[in-house]
């Protein structure tokens, strides 16, 4: 899986080591790499807009300003 991580890194498809692994295994066990591609494109777009929609709050810790949605 160590070539195929590299490969995906050159690629740019922002999938870790883990996510790539059980993208495999799915292949491996008859998942169409097609439609795989198609849910994980679209689960992205849901994420993001999730987290486009919720509200910034920030708060003080340590005297420190973090945000957090």
């Amino acid at each position: 899986i160590s070539a195929l991580l590299e490969i995906s890194k050159l690629l740019n498809t922002g999938l870790d080591a883990e996510t790539l692994a059980t993208c495999v295994r799915l292949c491996e066990n008859g998942v169409n790499p097609e439609a795989l591609v198609l849910v994980i494109q679209e689960l992205r777009r849901e994420t993001a807009a999730v987290r486009v929609s919720l509200p910034l709050h920030c708060c003080i810790i340590g005297g420190v300003h973090r945000f957090t949605r």
